[in-house]
């Protein structure tokens, strides 16, 4: 899915597109899976060889929480203010800072920018660190493996140290 530069003449473009996971996704393989179809709405505007792209990416994640472990669904609604570059090679001009506006930049080969780089690239981004089905969620049992969310395990999880049984008995004196 790319967005060929070649055929935009109007300064202003707005693209809009539909995209289905076996596109973003065909394996079905990393953090997230796409649940349905991801909405792209984006407005590009054209100065030289410059494009700004400004828009939002909504999209429906079926994602893993990281307590218990269950399947769940993950509304994301990115804004997107990128501007692209064409793509030169490295110039050899040594450490080069990096500033907050480079954060935004991107670079575009063969006149086309790759949408469902972008896409992914911004769902990646727009995901929490922790993943969590819900805020209070109580996980899984260390000694059973149990989901404390369905059921209560009557588990004990106090850790004794084998190495100071011992010790434990001369304090029984």
């Amino acid at each position: 899915m790319t967005l060929e530069l070649r055929e935009i003449k109007e300064q202003q473009v707005r693209v809009k597109r539909n995209l289905s996971s076996e596109v973003l996704n065909p394996e079905g393989v990393g953090e997230y899976q796409i649940a349905g179809t991801v909405l792209l709405d984006l407005v590009v505007r054209k100065d030289g060889s410059k494009y700004r792209l400004v828009g939002r990416v909504d999209a429906k994640l079926r994602v893993d929480c990281v307590r218990c472990l269950e399947s769940f669904q993950l509304v994301v609604g990115v804004d997107i203010d990128l501007l692209y570059l064409p793509f030169s090679g490295n110039s050899g001009e040594g450490d080069v800072r990096i500033e907050e506006s480079d954060l935004r930049t991107a670079y575009y080969r063969d006149e086309q920018i790759d949408l469902g780089q972008l896409v992914t690239e911004q769902l990646q981004l727009a995901l929490p660190m922790k993943l969590l089905c819900r805020d209070d969620c109580q996980g899984l049992c260390s000694v059973c493996g149990g989901n404390r969310n369905q059921h209560v395990c009557q588990c004990v999880e106090a850790w004794k140290d084998p190495r100071l049984t011992e010790l434990k008995h001369l304090l029984e004196r």
